[in-house]
């Protein structure tokens, strides 16, 4: 699908000069980030960047038009430059570019500057025409570039405009060499050996002189006028006086009066003919225009070095000069513009011969010519869908009629996965269901395979929708369609059959059918598939209560991602939280901190609402800690994200759970009694989300003290758990049913239920629940412990969860918020130095944060200040309460929290 002549640098022209004052100004160029070429069309960038790098071993050059601005093309080719300048060092990053398996141009260069450690030879890379560059996305991506890069690379840019690339700052670092037009301008030296080796007379330098100066040295121009010379001999003076008047605004009246109309009419048609491509050889010529001398005309129309470029390779490869294309097209609008359809219909069959589609569909939208357009969609659409062509393909269709578009079948199938690629879920029904009703009013009937494939489409449409009994039935007749080589819908449909299972609570059908996905997956390279399979069976096995099995398998998936380069793919972002919620469980906070901050990470260039569920994690680790200041802050994100979008029910329960949690922290019941009133009861308890819902439900009931409530949910909840064999759910919802117990003054019962958890825990690890309720089974753990009622498995557990429960980390911020400050200042026997001189909320949290052990440093990252305030902050709190040091003040604290009864 790759062009090669993009990766090639333009051969030295055999007229072209040497021109030391510039060379030499680039010979400290290894020391600097970017060489900058800036000017306006024809001063010779292009020629002064080839002819200074011509013998440089390592340099990579990227010849850039305007379909570079996809960023996925861009980025293709700018590694493939990379490759070629350093010997292929970075190959892992080439392959994950091919396979569109990053976010952006950032998170894809930063893989590339660690597959470049170990390369250390000077390196030159040409951007050439970066002006044609309008994608804010490819802009930032090379500012990032420019800032990370390694010190052995360079960076070439040729530019009619000022680039976005931070020039500004590196101009003021003293990184920048620039190169503009007042420097590419010929001075009087290069003017007068410039035209001596064009013209065989001699020239009085006066009239060089003169003509350098009315072009003010423009190279085209003057490029221009030796052409004009050499076509009319003796006749320089003349050139120079008709030069008098000369301005770049006429400069195509020029081009035609002076050089274009001098062709005879068969060259000036085959130079308007070729003006179509923007890169072309003799073969490609030879099928646009029929001329079987097209080699021999490109080869005479290249000794004249205004017109062609020839690149570099064996292939023979030109493109005409940007100056001179332009004015070839605009001659090619104003005098046939009744060829224009015929012309691109011609040159995208050239481009098919030629085996590059993607070219050939270029040309085919620009004819206007709908059947070549759907037999290029038909044949190569699939082939270029994977490739990552969907703005081309999305484009070629929409440009179809109705009647062209649902007579092809297959296109209307391929129109609904580009939507469902770029997870446009709601779109993909809409479009199935026109398609429908197009075809069925042309009488068209789609055969088995074809319906099948159709059939998998609307399956993973039904699950996106959270219709798992639709799902079922269409992936089940789609694998009944299909034939065993349609690989992809297979695979999909398999796929849909096993989350269908899962959703329903069938985990023992639902885990076969994960793994056989996954064995398909990875038998036709599908990796984004065969990852989804891996954490939907992660999820089975937590569910099942193999929790340790299921963390190995996230092993492997991390293994996966790492071999084919998915790190920045959203289904990463699943990874981690699977990861991050087991480490929650396991009581290993730090841990499942870090999963959920690259969490965050990955989902940057994304949309933020698909950031949920990573910032529900956050705050529920910062209540776990104690930390109810973090967790309000992103408890504050997560309800914000909540009212802009609609999110599934798994979603909104993890959030919903972090918002208990925090209430019951701060015993906010009213908050909690508002949001039982309004939380959305699921149908069933067949499956995880659901079941945590429904317990979010039993929790707030609790906490409200509507016992009958809880009971009853409770209840319910059991029962599914044994319907499906849900044990780690059934694991959790144990210790909410010793609270219920507890409360209903049922301790016996309480206890039966706690060692009932305590024994399932033995196998899940699970220990996050208990510490949730903390305050309400302490004694419960505590009399269990006393009174030897555990085998020596669930002692071992209990004493831990004890000691967890009294950690001073537990409760090192829950005792110094706003409402414990309230309460400790209207307490009769508060110190008078506490009651005269209060600390700020601030200094307080400061105060508690020195009491759990924090250092300045630690403590300033916490609060998300500077040091210097934290200090600021200590001082101040010194002075108030009269003491000189840390030690003193854990002191005070103790004594504080002594008095509120701790």
């Amino acid at each position: 699908m790759w062009i090669p002549s993009k990766l090639t640098k333009p051969a030295r022209l055999h007229n072209a000069i040497l021109r030391p004052r510039l060379l030499e100004s680039l010979d400290q160029a290894p020391f600097y980030r970017l060489v900058l070429f800036r000017s306006p069309a024809g001063y010779g960038k292009t020629t002064m960047a080839a002819q200074w790098l011509n013998e440089h071993p390592h340099t990579g050059w990227f010849n850039i038009d305007e379909s570079d601005n996809d960023t996925f093309r861009f980025a293709n080719y700018f590694l493939q430059s990379i490759n070629k300048a350093t010997n292929s060092a970075c190959l892992k990053t080439q392959a994950m570019a091919e396979r569109r398996q990053f976010a952006c141009l950032a998170t894809l260069f930063s893989e590339l500057f660690g597959e470049l450690t170990d390369y250390h030879e000077q390196t030159y890379l040409v951007l050439d025409d970066y002006h044609v560059i309008t994608n804010d996305d490819i802009h930032e991506g090379m500012r990032f570039f420019l800032k990370h890069m390694p010190d052995n690379l360079t960076l070439v840019v040729t530019s009619r405009t000022q680039p976005p690339l931070g020039t500004a700052n590196l101009r003021v670092r003293d990184l920048l060499i620039e190169v503009d037009n007042q420097l590419l301008a010929f001075d009087q030296e290069e003017t007068e050996r410039f035209f001596h080796k064009r013209i065989a007379e001699d020239v009085e330098s006066t009239v060089l002189n003169s003509l350098r100066e009315q072009v003010e040295g423009w190279p085209s121009a003057l490029q221009l006028i030796a052409l004009h010379a050499q076509q009319t001999p003796n006749n320089l003076a003349e050139s120079a006086l008709s030069m008098a008047n000369f301005n770049r605004g006429h400069l195509w009246d020029y081009l035609a009066e002076e050089v274009f109309d001098q062709l005879d009419h068969e060259i000036q048609q085959f130079l308007l003919q070729c003006s179509v491509l923007d890169m072309f050889n003799a073969e490609l010529v030879t099928d646009l225009t029929g001329r079987s001398d097209s080699l021999a005309l490109l080869e005479s129309l290249n000794r004249f070095g205004l017109f062609l470029n020839t690149l570099e390779g064996a292939d023979n490869w030109y493109r005409f000069h940007n100056l001179f294309a332009e004015f070839l097209r605009h001659q090619r609008y104003s005098q046939i513009p009744q060829q224009r359809s015929e012309l691109h219909t011609c040159a995208a069959k050239a481009w098919l011969k030629q085996n590059r589609p993607q070219q050939a569909l270029v040309h085919a939208l620009k004819s206007e010519n709908e059947d070549l357009t759907i037999e290029i969609l038909t044949n190569h659409g699939w082939d270029m869908f994977h490739h990552g062509e969907l703005k081309l393909l999305e484009d070629s269709i929409a440009s179809l009629s109705k009647d062209k578009l649902f007579s092809a079948p297959r296109l209307t199938l391929l129109r609904a996965w580009l939507a469902q690629s770029q997870h446009r879920y709601n779109d993909v029904g809409e479009l199935i269901a026109e398609s429908e009703a197009e075809m069925h009013q042309r009488d068209l009937v789609l055969d088995d395979a074809l319906q099948g494939e159709f059939n998998a489409l609307r399956a993973q449409v039904a699950i996106n929708q959270s219709k798992p009994e639709d799902a079922l039935v269409l992936s089940e007749q789609a694998l009944g369609q299909l034939p065993s080589t349609t690989y992809r819908s297979r695979i999909v449909a398999t796929s849909v059959v096993g989350e269908v299972h899962h959703c329903l609570g069938n985990l023992s059908r639902a885990l076969p059918m994960m793994q056989q996905t996954e064995k398909m997956a990875r038998q036709y390279h599908v990796y984004h598939q065969a990852l989804w399979a891996l954490l939907q069976q992660s999820e089975i096995l937590v569910a099942q209560g193999y929790v340790q099995s299921a963390f190995e398998l996230l092993d492997q998936a991390y293994k996966l991602v790492k071999e084919q380069h998915l790190q920045q793919v959203p289904l990463h972002e699943f990874l981690l939280r699977l990861r991050a919620q087991i480490l929650w469980c396991w009581n290993r906070l730090d841990e499942a901190e870090e999963c959920a901050h690259k969490s965050l990470e990955v989902l940057a260039p994304f949309d933020e609402t698909k950031s949920l569920h990573a910032y529900s994690m956050l705050a529920k680790i910062a209540v776990t800690r104690g930390e109810l200041d973090k967790a309000a802050r992103y408890l504050d994100l997560c309800n914000s994200l909540m009212k802009r979008s609609v999110y599934h029910i798994d979603w909104k329960a993890n959030a919903d759970f972090a918002n208990l949690l925090f209430w019951q922290a701060k015993g906010e019941t009213d908050n909690i009694a508002d949001w039982l009133k309004q939380a959305e009861r699921p149908e069933g308890a067949c499956n995880h989300f659901q079941q945590l819902q429904w317990r979010n439900i039993a929790r707030a009931s609790l906490t409200v003290n509507n016992l009958e409530q809880a009971q009853e949910v409770l209840a319910m909840l059991k029962e599914g758990c044994e319907e499906h064999h849900l044990v780690t759910d059934r694991n959790r919802n144990l210790v909410l049913e010793a609270v219920l117990s507890k409360m209903q003054g049922q301790r016996e019962k309480a206890l039966n239920h706690l060692k009932e958890a305590l024994i399932l825990t033995n196998s899940t690890g699970m220990i996050g629940n208990f510490l949730c309720d903390a305050n309400e089974i302490c004694d419960l753990l505590q009399e269990l412990v006393d009174t030897k009622q555990l085998s020596e498995l669930e002692l071992h557990r209990a004493q831990q969860l004890l000691r967890e429960m009294t950690s001073k980390e537990r409760t090192r911020s829950v005792h110094f918020d706003e409402n414990f400050v309230e309460k400790l200042l209207n307490l009769p026997n508060i110190p008078e130095l506490i009651r005269t001189s209060p600390l700020t909320q601030r200094e307080w949290q400061v105060l508690g944060l020195i009491y759990a052990g924090y250092s300045n440093e630690q403590i300033a990252s916490e609060l998300d200040v500077a040091s210097t305030t934290i200090k600021t902050h200590i001082r101040n709190l010194y002075q108030k309460l009269n003491i000189a040091n840390r030690q003193q003040a854990i002191e005070t604290a103790e004594n504080l929290l002594k008095l509120m009864g701790f």
